[in-house]
């Protein structure tokens, strides 16, 4: 929010899943915007609610709830007040398009507690039980800090909000753009 750089700094600036935990989307784009050099570029992937979210639904209300709690999100914006952002902050807006849409692969599939391969046993229902066993064991000898099991279950409940977000449409990781800062 605050960089230690001088103005027209970078010749390229990029962000991964990382500016959507900006408590001010504006702020922060305005100072990205400030420390890149005119005529040069800041490509992002955001996270973002779609056109599909509705905010009368109190279930896409609990799922955007659950996903900013248990991801360290101050609000999860909208793809229309990313690109509204980018535009105040004095960008112009390349190309932009939530890729999700196009993927043949769901992005949330890894964290599917329903899915099964072996690469994300750990977050089947049967691994997260292991896992879950395991913290309790941990916490109760002492290896792990009073709290463990807690923030699992937290961290459990994150991940089957954003495979719902997904499953509904109501958010994606995916929301990518590529924005230019003017020559003048």
């Amino acid at each position: 929010m605050k960089m230690p750089f001088s103005d027209n700094t970078y010749d390229a600036i990029f962000a991964i899943e990382a500016t959507c935990h900006a408590p001010d989307m504006f702020d922060c784009y305005k100072e990205i915007y400030r420390v890149l050099k005119p005529g040069h570029y800041f490509a992002a992937y955001e996270w973002c609610i779609t056109d599909s979210f509705d905010p009368s639904n109190q279930e896409h209300q609990r799922i955007k709830g659950e996903v900013e709690l248990g991801n360290g999100l101050p609000d999860i914006r909208s793809v229309a007040q990313c690109l509204e952002a980018l535009k105040l902050a004095g960008f112009q807006v390349i190309w932009d398009k939530d890729v999700a849409v196009d993927s043949p692969l769901p992005w949330y599939l890894p964290l599917d507690k329903n899915h099964f391969s072996l690469s994300s046993f750990r977050v089947t229902a049967f691994g997260r039980f292991i896992t879950r066993n395991m913290v309790k064991t941990l916490e109760f000898v002492g290896l792990a800090p009073e709290g463990s099991q807690r923030v699992q279950l937290f961290l459990e409940k994150a991940a089957d909000a954003l495979v719902e977000g997904g499953k509904k449409g109501i958010f994606t990781p995916m929301y990518f753009f590529l924005a230019q800062k003017p020559y003048s």
